[in-house]
């Protein structure tokens, strides 16, 4: 994962050096996936977002650990992780499954036949209410 502010061009030459690597110890290079960016769960470094590239490549122990010192070495790299690969495993960038808003249902107005009556308000003598009470707790 690289910084995201970092030139395409010096993300190139950190591949490029990756591989340079790789092939120069005796390793095969099989192939890079850049995911693009992506947002981060936490912050690295102050930073909310990341740039991913997934390299995938056989080399010695030796080779591996010379390329995780040049790694860690450099600035723009936020974070970096060996593991073994599983032939047939997918390398392609996952999706976002982040699921759509849920739709609201919104209720649909019924026309009212004008057949149908309408209650009117009915009016209340003050008699039929209860006394108002006018007396405070405070007095």
């Amino acid at each position: 994962m690289l910084d995201p502010e970092l030139a395409d061009q010096r993300q190139d030459e950190l591949i490029a050096r990756v591989r340079e690597l790789v092939e120069k110890s005796g390793g095969t290079w099989r192939s890079h996936d850049a995911w693009g960016r992506r947002r981060l769960a936490f912050e690295i470094e102050k930073k909310t977002e990341g740039v991913y590239h997934l390299v995938v490549f056989q080399s010695s122990a030796e080779a591996l650990d010379e390329i995780v010192r040049v790694l860690k070495i450099d600035d723009v790299v936020l974070r970096h992780m060996a593991t073994r690969h599983i032939e047939g495993s997918r390398t392609s960038a996952p999706r976002d499954d982040t699921p759509p808003p849920p739709v609201v249902a919104v209720p649909e107005v019924i026309a009212v036949p004008e057949e149908v009556a309408v209650p009117e308000a009915v009016a209340v003598s003050e008699a039929e209410y209860p006394e108002a009470n006018t007396r405070s707790d405070e007095e």
